[in-house]
């Protein structure tokens, strides 16, 4: 059964902050060059039963990033597999010819799957459905994000300043993930969201393009389930000092916040009988 897209993309933008800080790299008036401030996020598009054939699936657009995830199953897991109690999840991320000119037709990205995986695991009921699995195939249409290599997945351990790598498409990826297993029926705990920051001349800037993560200093993503408040991925590039993380941490968890209502508004939207 197809879903039903908002009519418009929707804003969601976590609480300004009121750290005052020197803007070089942008115009005066703290204006980025897509238009937004600081702590603005892109638009956000879904729309669920994207792919007929598939159990669940989801379509996201944020800006110029797009992306579509199907997911099949639960399936019977293959007999080669060892007995488990709980059920088995799998991902794989791959990018389209077209989506820039980094990345292949088809080419998959196991540091890119790695994080999916990571990021969905802890939000699925996996005792639900034993001895079975569920795929998510995610499939980035145009790519707004840059792709940064290697990434380096951690639990939350902070120092005074450390180094670490991350990529930006992803949080779109993990959002859609998470709403096409919803679209599917498959149980959680809570819907998923992710949302990226970079560090720029040591101004936050919430839920970057290209260009500015390109210039960046520094960068997050965070992966939470918001009804919980609860970390399932965080990703850092770049140098950071405590204070400066924990700020940007509680942007990235409040924009989450935001972009879950934006998420579930299109689970009610598609359900049967909403019309009515």
């Amino acid at each position: 059964m197809a879903g039903k897209a908002t009519s418009t993309p929707t804003t969601y933008s976590p609480s300004p902050t009121s750290h005052k800080t020197k803007v070089p790299i942008f115009s005066d008036d703290r204006v980025r060059p897509d238009g937004r401030g600081f702590n603005q996020c892109r638009p956000a598009f879904f729309r669920t039963g994207a792919v007929n054939a598939a159990s669940g699936s989801a379509y996201a657009e944020f800006g110029n990033t797009k992306v579509i995830v199907s997911v099949f199953g639960p399936r019977e897991s293959k007999k080669a597999m060892k007995y488990s109690d709980i059920g088995r999840l799998n991902c794989n991320v791959s990018f389209s010819t077209f989506a820039n000119l980094v990345h292949r037709e088809g080419s998959d990205h196991k540091e890119y799957t790695t994080i999916l995986h990571k990021a969905l695991e802890g939000a699925i009921m996996l005792e639900t459905f034993p001895k079975t699995t569920v795929d998510v195939f995610a499939l980035v249409l145009e790519s707004g994000g840059s792709a940064k290599l290697p990434i380096i997945c951690f639990s939350i351990s902070i120092s005074d300043n450390f180094v670490m790598h991350v990529v930006g498409d992803l949080s779109v990826v993990i959002s859609c993930a998470s709403l096409a297993l919803a679209d599917a029926g498959i149980m959680m705990y809570d819907l998923v969201a992710s949302v990226s920051l970079s560090c720029l001349n040591k101004n936050l800037v919430i839920d970057p393009i290209l260009g500015e993560e390109n210039c960046e200093d520094g960068g997050l993503m965070i992966t939470c389930l918001p009804s919980r408040y609860e970390v399932t991925q965080l990703t850092v590039t770049g140098e950071w000092s405590t204070p400066m993380l924990n700020e940007g941490m509680q942007l990235c968890l409040d924009a989450c916040a935001e972009l879950a209502k934006i998420m579930r508004s299109c689970l009610v939207d598609a359900a049967p009988g909403s019309e009515e």
